[in-house]
């Protein structure tokens, strides 16, 4: 097999630098065209309030021009008067005229601008409130899982995990595609666009404090890299990755992952069991779907099963996990169940069952 590192090492230096950034989950909040049009309108209001006002009692004022107040004149001055202009053409003369601009205009125009210098400080301050949410959001990550690839393979993988009950906002998504992290932000995971194989991307998504880290890109060659870069920056994590080919797993396993999953061996050999048993291969779509009928879990032996052979127990034991080692439900070695050990069983699920994940690295010897 050519090593698919070779060709995507050489495009890389090529390349140019990739722009990157983290896009924490937005708040609800108004568009802003949206917020600028109301705050339009609103100075409009004030506006017109203001001229009416004038125009009401124009006999109390007086235009340097010919003496009368018309209704432009009226808008004129609220116009100048709002905006702090003053050009003294058009000033009060009566007495009403007056309190009217000390008790009625003088407000106006401290609303009016108001409303307009709070749109442009809050168009200012903007970045500023990002800025602080994002170092929060880093100071306050920790134990959590980074997902690179958002596609069909990154998605159930997240809607997996955090069907245990992980939370969305342990989630980092990281993958080049700005309208992809566009979607992972709106269902309410933090996401880094840029390319996950280069080590500055994946420090952006904190991938040196994360616990889990799930490798699906579309290429090979990319798994192979970002699971090279991530075992560098984190020695302790759980890292599964997935691949298109078969041949391309011991690689991945080299690079550094716990776990491989073949895609396309996956899929194949549940397309063969379906032809030969298609009630088998109803069975096995059935566990490989979370959260619904059957499923297949990871969990702690307790108290009671403590003493007992895996085939004693209430629910149907697969596996052992011992240590580092996978045991067989038959393995003579087991003996009886031990409190350390963890148990892969069959379930079904019920509303409201949640069960821990399993969180430690499996040994790459």
């Amino acid at each position: 097999m050519k090593h698919p590192g070779h060709d995507a090492i050489a495009r890389q230096a090529d390349e140019h630098l990739v722009t990157h950034r983290v896009k924490l989950p937005r708040k609800v909040v108004e568009r802003p065209i949206r917020q600028v049009v109301k705050r339009l309108i609103m100075a409009l209001v004030v506006l017109v309030v203001t001229a009416l006002v004038v125009y009401a009692d124009r006999d109390g004022y007086d235009d340097n021009a010919d003496g009368t107040i018309d209704l432009l004149d009226a808008f004129y001055y609220a116009t100048v008067t709002l905006s702090t202009t003053g050009y003294g053409d058009i000033t009060p003369v009566s007495d009403g005229a007056r309190l009217a601009n000390i008790f009625v205009i003088t407000p106006l125009r401290v609303l009016f601008l108001i409303i307009l210098v709070g749109t442009t400080l809050e168009v200012l301050t903007e970045r500023t409130r990002e800025e602080w949410r994002l170092n929060r959001w880093r100071s306050t990550l920790r134990d959590h899982t980074v997902v690179v690839g958002f596609g069909t393979k990154g998605r159930s993988a997240i809607q997996t995990v955090c069907g245990t009950g992980l939370k969305k906002e342990q989630v980092v998504v990281v993958d080049p595609s700005s309208k992809v992290i566009d979607a992972a932000t709106a269902d309410g995971y933090a996401g880094v666009i840029g390319d996950a194989t280069r080590s500055e991307v994946l420090k952006r998504a904190e991938v040196h404090k994360a616990r889990q880290i799930i490798v699906a890109p579309q290429r090979d060659d990319t798994a192979v890299l970002v699971t090279l870069t991530a075992r560098q920056l984190n020695r302790g994590a759980k890292i599964v990755a997935a691949v298109r080919e078969e041949e391309n797993a011991p690689l991945l396993k080299q690079s550094g992952a716990d776990a491989v999953v073949t895609s396309s061996g996956a899929a194949g050999r549940l397309l063969g069991l379906s032809v030969l048993s298609p009630a088998a291969g109803m069975v096995m779509e059935d566990l490989i779907q979370q959260g619904s009928g059957l499923d297949i879990v990871e969990r702690p032996v307790v108290r009671s099963e403590a003493g007992k052979k895996p085939r004693e127990t209430d629910d149907l034991v697969v596996s052992v996990v011992r240590g580092h080692r996978v045991l067989g439900y038959d393995d003579p070695s087991i003996g009886t169940l031990q409190l350390t050990d963890r148990l892969i069983t069959i379930v079904r699920v019920t509303p409201g069952a949640h069960v821990t994940p399993d969180i430690r690295p499996m040994s790459r010897e």
